[in-house]
C-alpha cells in the first residue's frame, strides 16, 4: 500500500532524459516505484497524459522575514516551487538581538523594497542567534522546503553594530564574524551570502554593511566554507568584485561561487559576454563559478514617492524619501531635473534605469483626466505634450500628487540576447527575488514562464532540458541531496502541469500582508498540482489548508 500513485503521467525526471509514460508511486515522502504500478494507494491521481516533473528549486528568494508569519511562502508553491533558498545577497534577519531589530527592518525596507510597516507588524522575533532562527522555522513549519544562507550584512551588524555601515572591521571583529558564520554553517546553513553591489543601500541611502567589508574580511569569511568542507557562496556583485576573485575563492576553498545578477543591458552588452566568458574559463580550470540569470524581463511598478528603480540615478540619493512635500519640491525644481538628465546621459552597468523612456509606461493614472495615458510610454506622453521625457515624467507625477503608477521594463528585455544567457553552461536560471520588492514586481513564477515562453513559444529549450535546468541543476550546484529528480528513493517534490498552456498570468495587486499592506501576485496557468515530500500543497486553485506544513528545513548537504 503506497501513500500516493500518479497514473498515466508523462514523466520528466529532471535529469534531461526523454519523457517516459509511467505511473509513479510515493511512500513515506519518497519515490517508491516508477513504471506500471499495480499496488494500491491511499490517494491516486489520474495524470491523464499531463507532465509530472520535480518541483522547481528557487535559488534566489528573500522569504527570510515572510516565513515567520506565512508558512506558505506565498506565492511560490502555487507557481510550482517546492524548495526555496533564502538569505540571498546577505540580507537575512538572523542573527539579530532585540537592539538591532529596528535597524535590520529599516535596512530591509529600503534595500529589498519590503514595506516597513509590514515588517514591524509581521515578523515574529522568537529568536536571536542563527541556530535559533532555524529552530523557529522548524517549529513553525513551512509549506515548501527551505534552505538558509548565512547573511553577511546581518552578521556584520551583530558584531559592529550600526558602525557596520560606516567602516572596515578590525582583525578582532573579523575573527568574531568568522565565529558567528561557523556557528551558522554548523547549525545547517546552506552557505554564505553577501553583496558589493553599488545599488544596495539601506535606510537613509547608506551602503549596506557588506559593502564596507575589505577583501581580507571576504577572504576570511568565505574561507569558513573551505574549513567546513561544505556550503556555497552567493554574492550580488558590484564593480569591485570580478569573476577572477570568485575563481580564486573557489580554488582556495573548493566550494561553488554564485555570481549575481547577470542581466542583459542593451546599453552595455559587452558586460554579459565578458562575465560569461570569465565563468566559462573558471569552470574549465576546475573552479565552480556560476552566474545567476533570469528568464524574465526585469520589470517593476512604482510611484515617485517610492521609486526603487531610480535610486541609483543621481541626485536621487539626496532626496528625503519619507517627506512627500520635499519630493514634490525637488521634482519641480529645474536644477534637480538637469542633474537627473545629466546623470542619465552616462549609462552605468550597476544601475537599474539608464534613461530608456520607451520602456517606461503609465500603468495607472491617478486622475480621470489622464486615464487615456494608461498603456502609453513616457516617450509617447512627451511627444503628445511637446516636452522632453524627463519633464513629461515629472510633470505627470506632480499633476497627480505622486500617485501615478509607472511600469518599467528595466533589463533583460531582448529575448535573443537573453537566450544566449539561459543556454550557457556557466549559468543558473533563477533570480526570482521572491519575497522582496513586493510592491514593485512578482517574478516568483520564473519556472512556469521558462516552460511556457522559452519552451512552448520560442523553442529555445526542449521541455526535458528546461525541467532539468529548474530542478537537478540547482540541486547539484547547491549540493541538495535527493531532490530535483524523479528516481527511486528521491524525495517526492513534484508538480503536474499541462505543457500546452503552462505559464503565468499578468501581475495583480492584493492587500493581504500584515497590517493590510499590498503586494503584486501572479497566478499559474496549466498547473494541476504541487506536492512537497509527497503531500499535495497546491491543487491548481488553492493551497493545502490544515495540518502541519510538509516542507523540510534543509540543513544537511552534500560535500
Amino acid at each position: 500500500m503506497h501513500d500516493l500513485i500518479f497514473h498515466g503521467a508523462r514523466v520528466a525526471d529532471g535529469l534531461g532524459n526523454p519523457l517516459l509514460e509511467a505511473d509513479v508511486a510515493v511512500s513515506g515522502g519518497r519515490i517508491a516505484e516508477i513504471g506500471r504500478v499495480r499496488a494500491c494507494a491511499r490517494e491516486t491521481v489520474d495524470a491523464d497524459g499531463l507532465v509530472l516533473a520535480p518541483g522547481i528549486i528557487d535559488a534566489h528568494t528573500h522569504y527570510d522575514a515572510q516565513l515567520t508569519w506565512d508558512a506558505t511562502a506565498s506565492p511560490s508553491p502555487a507557481l510550482g516551487v517546492t524548495t526555496v533558498i533564502i538569505g540571498n545577497c546577505g540580507f537575512g534577519i538572523a542573527p539579530c538581538p532585540p537592539q538591532l531589530r529596528e535597524w535590520v527592518m529599516r535596512n530591509l525596507s529600503e534595500v529589498e523594497g519590503m514595506p516597513l510597516e509590514v515588517l514591524r507588524a509581521g515578523i515574529d522575533w522568537g529568536f536571536e542567534s542563527f541556530p535559533e532562527y532555524l529552530d523557529a522555522l522548524r517549529g513553525r513549519g513551512c509549506l515548501p522546503n527551505v534552505a538558509v544562507l548565512a547573511s553577511h550584512s546581518t552578521i556584520r551588524g551583530l558584531v559592529l553594530g550600526e558602525e557596520a555601515t560606516a567602516r572596515a572591521a578590525t582583525a578582532a571583529e573579523v575573527a568574531a564574524m568568522k565565529a558567528v558564520l561557523r556557528e551558522a554553517i554548523d547549525a545547517g546553513a546552506i552557505g554564505f551570502a553577501s553583496s558589493t553591489f553599488e545599488n544596495h543601500n539601506g535606510h537613509g541611502g547608506v551602503a549596506m554593511p557588506s559593502r564596507l567589508a575589505a577583501d581580507d574580511e571576504f577572504e576570511t569569511l568565505i574561507g569558513v566554507l573551505g574549513e567546513a568542507g561544505r556550503g556555497v557562496f552567493q554574492i550580488t556583485v558590484g564593480r569591485r568584485t570580478p569573476v577572477a576573485f570568485l575563481e580564486e575563492m573557489a580554488r582556495r576553498t573548493g566550494r561553488p561561487m554564485i555570481y549575481a545578477a547577470l542581466l542583459h543591458n542593451e546599453r552595455m552588452p559587452e558586460r554579459t559576454a565578458r562575465v560569461l566568458g570569465d565563468c566559462e574559463a573558471a569552470l574549465g580550470r576546475g573552479a565552480e563559478v556560476y552566474a545567476q540569470v533570469s528568464c524574465q524581463p526585469l520589470s517593476m511598478e512604482f510611484t515617485l514617492d517610492n521609486a526603487y528603480p531610480l535610486y541609483g540615478v543621481e541626485p536621487w540619493n539626496e532626496l528625503k524619501l519619507d517627506d512627500r512635500d520635499a519630493l514634490g519640491r525637488a521634482f519641480a525644481d529645474g536644477a534637480f531635473r538637469r542633474r537627473f538628465r545629466d546623470s542619465l546621459a552616462t549609462p552605468e552597468g550597476g544601475r537599474l534605469f539608464n534613461g530608456d523612456w520607451e520602456r517606461v509606461e503609465v500603468a495607472g493614472a491617478a486622475t480621470p483626466a489622464n486615464a487615456g495615458l494608461e498603456g502609453h510610454t513616457i516617450v509617447e506622453v512627451a511627444a503628445a505634450r511637446g516636452a522632453d521625457p524627463v519633464d513629461a515624467f515629472f510633470d505627470l507625477a506632480l499633476e497627480e500628487d505622486l500617485n501615478t503608477v509607472f511600469a518599467a521594463r528595466l533589463l533583460n528585455a531582448d529575448d535573443d540576447a537573453v537566450a544566449a544567457l539561459l543556454t550557457h553552461d556557466a549559468t543558473l536560471i533563477s533570480l526570482s527575488d521572491a519575497g522582496a520588492h513586493l510592491t514593485f514586481l512578482c517574478d516568483a513564477g520564473f519556472g512556469l514562464h521558462l516552460l511556457g515562453h522559452w519552451v512552448r513559444e520560442r523553442g529555445t529549450f526542449a521541455l526535458t532540458e528546461a525541467v532539468r535546468q529548474l530542478t537537478s541543476v540547482p540541486a547539484r550546484i547547491y549540493r541538495i541531496p535527493d531532490r530535483g529528480r524523479i528516481e527511486i528513493g528521491a524525495w517526492a517534490d513534484l508538480m503536474l502541469f499541462d505543457p500546452a498552456n503552462v505559464g503565468i498570468s499578468r501581475a495583480r495587486r492584493v492587500c493581504d500582508l500584515p497590517g493590510g499592506g499590498s503586494r503584486l501576485l501572479r497566478d499559474a496557468h496549466g498547473l494541476h498540482g504541487v506536492w512537497v515530500n509527497g503531500v499535495r500543497v497546491f491543487d491548481g486553485a488553492d493551497y493545502r489548508r490544515g495540518g502541519r506544513p510538509p516542507g523540510h528545513l534543509l540543513d544537511r548537504f552534500d560535500a
